[in-house]
């Protein structure tokens, strides 16, 4: 309470603060009762002071109260703008507000991808108390194994100065690399580019450089650019890696119906803008047939009964977050379908069919 109080500044001063500390150690009771009693003692706090104390008790109790019905992304982000922590780091500008801004973000898009992948348990409520408990999980599970045999993921500037064969830079998008806080002055931007080199530079055989369509940024999911560092790169250097036989960039009509067509025109590259080909808009039928191939990131089609997979008890399934497990039981049907699954971690979960993205392995 005492770090959050006056931060940011809401004019309760130290001053204050110590004498709220005083008269909590004098009645045996938290800080935050003392507030919530100004009324019934006399702390020779102004009037002024004494109305921002009661606004700071209100808006807690504003968000404990939100807390008993809003899923743990509502809320954070509510609480985010509410205290106005968001706005602050925006007007400090340093290098320093610039990373908590970006960490807040971060955390964000962490609690975001988590409720998303609470809808697919039964039994969840997708709250920040879960949220709180799987990162307490989380970070136990994440301790060194000594098993050399992985991943180095690294912030670039704790890069410098090693190399390693193989170097995947992701993230390469507009306002992400270069960062949006860069393009201030000209002198940040070139900043960020030969923090480019770095990374770059770190290879000794391959470098893979990725972005992506779209993404969360705060919880939303936006469309995204490719960096302009990219195009900045002599092409000779370069193997497009961009897939063009995913449907994003397919011809929406299978059958020839005009006759003889050039097929290689079809099948183009995406254009240097970063935009998918036009091929006209799609009919819903042809949405349909998308969604089978390839369900939209982030926004399960949970009406489609095409997407809700049929299993049955004794089969074995693959899930990204949990693992390997063996259905125990079925229950509901269509859209309320569920499964109960063992997996090997020793864990039982009960998931929707709708929202749980299996792989069926036997």
């Amino acid at each position: 309470l005492k770090r959050i109080i006056n931060f940011p500044a809401r004019g309760i001063g130290q001053t204050t603060i110590d004498r709220l500390t005083v008269a909590a150690n004098h009645y045996g009771k938290s800080i935050f009762e003392v507030i919530e009693n100004l009324e019934r003692i006399d702390l020779k706090i102004n009037s002024g002071t004494r109305r921002k104390l009661e606004d700071f008790i209100t808006m807690i109790k504003s968000f404990q109260i939100m807390n008993q019905g809003a899923d743990a992304f509502t809320l954070a982000e509510h609480v985010a703008k509410k205290t106005g922590i968001l706005l602050e780091f925006k007007k400090d500008g340093t290098p320093e507000g610039i990373a908590r801004m970006e960490n807040i973000e971060e955390l964000l898009n962490g609690i975001k991808d988590f409720v998303e992948g609470q809808k697919e348990l039964a039994d969840a409520k997708g709250d920040i108390t879960e949220f709180l408990e799987d990162v307490a999980l989380a970070t136990d599970l994440d301790k060194d194994t000594g098993d050399d045999d992985r991943v180095a993921l690294m912030t670039i500037h704790l890069a410098k100065g090693l190399e390693f064969p193989y170097v995947y830079i992701v993230g390469m998008e507009e306002d992400l690399f270069p960062s949006a806080m860069s393009m201030n002055t000209r002198s940040e931007l070139e900043e960020e580019r030969r923090l480019f080199y770095v990374a770059l530079t770190r290879a000794e055989k391959q470098a893979y450089l990725t972005y992506t369509q779209n993404r969360y940024r705060w919880g939303k999911l936006i469309d995204a650019e490719p960096s302009r560092f990219l195009e900045e790169i002599d092409e000779k250097y370069i193997d497009n890696l961009t897939p063009i036989d995913t449907y994003r960039f397919k011809p929406l009509i299978d059958s020839d119906i005009f006759g003889e067509v050039d097929k290689s025109r079809l099948r183009q590259q995406k254009p240097s803008n970063g935009a998918p080909p036009s091929v006209g808009k799609p009919t819903q039928d042809q949405l349909r047939r998308l969604r089978k191939i390839r369900p939209e990131l982030g926004a399960p089609n949970v009406s489609d009964p095409s997407v809700i997979l049929d299993l049955a008890v004794g089969t074995h399934v693959n899930h990204s977050r949990f693992g390997k497990g063996k259905v125990l039981k079925i229950e509901g049907a269509g859209n309320d379908k569920k499964a109960e699954i063992l997996f090997e971690k020793g864990d039982v979960k009960k998931l929707l069919l709708r929202f749980a993205k299996l792989e069926v392995l036997s």
